[in-house]
């Protein structure tokens, strides 16, 4: 194989499809499913970690997931401060760069204090940078982008003709992150669903349908050849 078949994605980006999939096979409640989500997750990380994978983004709640029921809402709400207090240490110890991305106005006051505090003692970390898009919309992202461009145009902060991609990727939420190159999505579902609309204009995608809390580091490798086997174009012809 030639160098760029043997080259590993650099920032890998995963919707954790098939939570309540899994739970419902099993007779069990959606949060069960959920809750076994997060140690697929955990082991992701590690698992990324190892291979020599740079950057690892994953969806873990959407900005449309409020309409499911209170029920399964108010517990992944829970979820992510269960999630960073007792994998805090994990990341700390392991160069675990962590970051969580989303809107924040409406989420609770320990969820958004626990963020703050897990990102500020991982952020000299340069094992894998983490990424959790949560309370996340591409599309929310966009508009959100366009309307602080639109404010630094007003305040003559910016001209006009300074407009341009890399300027606009400075206004988003990823803007420390690099454009995906591999998006995997499991569960069998063939679809975005709104997630890193701009990021992934030129990425890879790769659907599975593994559930997620069955995804094993097997799994993770499937995509990853499949990724090494593409001819990536980006609109040209090599």
């Amino acid at each position: 194989m030639n160098d760029a078949k043997e080259r590993l994605p650099g920032h890998i980006a995963i919707i954790m499809d098939g939570n309540g999939t899994w739970a419902k096979k099993r007779g069990l409640p959606r949060n069960f499913g959920h809750r076994k989500g997060v140690q697929t997750l955990i082991n992701t990380v590690k698992y990324c970690q190892q291979i020599g994978i740079e950057y690892l983004t994953v969806f873990a709640f959407s900005t449309e997931n409020w309409s499911r029921p209170k029920e399964e809402v108010d517990y992944l709400m829970k979820l992510p401060e269960q999630f960073l207090e007792s994998y805090r240490q994990t990341m700390r110890d392991n160069g675990v760069k962590l970051r969580v991305i989303g809107r924040k106005d409406n989420l609770g006051e320990k969820l958004l204090q626990k963020i703050i505090e897990v990102e500020r003692e991982t952020m000299n970390n340069s094992n894998i940078n983490f990424t959790i898009a949560f309370n996340y919309g591409g599309k929310d992202e966009i508009l959100n982008a366009t309307k602080h461009i639109a404010m630094a145009l007003k305040e003559d902060k910016i001209k006009l003709n300074d407009i341009n991609e890399k300027l606009f990727y400075d206004y988003l939420y990823t803007k420390d992150l690099p454009v995906v190159d591999l998006l995997i999505r499991t569960s069998n579902q063939i679809r975005i669903s709104n997630f890193l609309l701009w990021q992934i204009a030129y990425s890879e995608l790769y659907f599975t349908d593994v559930l997620w809390p069955d995804f094993r580091r097997r799994d993770l490798d499937k995509a990853i050849d499949e990724y090494k086997n593409r001819n990536r174009r980006f609109g040209g012809l090599k």
